[in-house]
C-alpha cells in the first residue's frame, strides 16, 4: 500500500478514535485533527515507534506483550502533541486510559479497513 492509502487508511481509524473513545477530541475540526494527527502518526511509526520497540523489549516480554500498548499509546500521545503544537491541528488526549483505548481502535480499524483496501 503507498504512502497516501496508509495515510487515508489513519486517518479514518483516528476519526473513527474520535468518534468512539471519550477522552480523544478533535482541535482544529473533526477531519482536520484526523488527517494532521494521522499524518504525525505515520511518520512517528516509522521513525520513532521501532526505537521504543526495541528498548521495550524485556518490558513487552515480562508482561506477555500488555506494555506493546503501552508503546503505542505513548507514540498516539506523542502525534497528537506534535500535530497540535506544529499543525494548530490535532488531536487532545485527556488520559493514559484513553490513549490506550485510543491506540487499540486504532490498531483495529486500521487493520479492518486496510485489509478492505488490500495492499499492492
Amino acid at each position: 500500500m503507498s504512502f497516501i492509502a496508509r495515510w487515508v487508511v489513519t486517518t479514518i481509524a483516528c476519526a473513527v478514535a474520535i468518534w468512539l473513545v471519550p477522552g480523544i477530541v478533535p482541535v482544529g475540526g473533526t477531519w482536520v485533527g484526523a488527517v494532521f494527527c494521522s499524518l504525525v502518526l505515520a511518520l512517528l511509526n516509522v521513525t520513532v515507534k521501532p526505537v521504543l520497540q526495541a528498548l521495550a523489549i524485556p518490558f513487552t516480554i515480562a508482561t506477555l506483550g500488555i506494555f506493546y500498548l503501552v508503546v503505542n499509546a505513548a507514540v498516539l500521545e506523542l502525534a497528537s502533541w506534535l500535530s497540535r503544537n506544529i499543525f494548530h491541528a490535532g488531536i487532545a488526549i485527556d488520559s493514559l486510559f484513553s490513549a490506550i483505548l485510543g491506540a487499540i481502535v486504532i490498531s483495529v480499524v486500521s487493520s479492518v479497513v486496510g485489509g478492505i483496501v488490500g495492499d499492492d
